[in-house]
């Protein structure tokens, strides 16, 4: 049983690494997730931002060229990490016959 539960644990973090797309009103945002809570966001097919998650609640925008978190409270980095948060990998055919 353990084993089961140890599998689910990593095939949910292994999905989590997988790029998503999310959407927050009209815009579509794709989402590349680069470890340790950061993150490569793009809009409109064009690298947008790199966010990484600061608290619970607060993303921060990262400086392309120092590659440092730029303390500025950003609503639309806030509701691209909300929307992050929130996202649930769909479940690939096949994963339930290994249960």
């Amino acid at each position: 049983m353990l084993k089961k539960i140890y599998d689910l644990s990593l095939q949910k973090k292994s999905a989590m690494q997988e790029p998503f797309d999310i959407e927050i009103g009209p815009v579509n945002y794709s989402v590349f997730p680069e470890g340790n809570d950061s993150y490569t966001i793009f809009k409109d097919g064009r690298e947008y931002i790199q966010i990484q998650k600061d608290t619970s609640s607060i993303w921060l925008k990262m400086d392309y060229k120092t590659e440092l978190p730029i303390f500025e409270e950003d609503e639309e980095v806030n509701a691209i990490g909300q929307a992050i948060e929130k996202y649930v990998p769909e479940e690939e055919e096949g994963d339930e016959e290994e249960l």
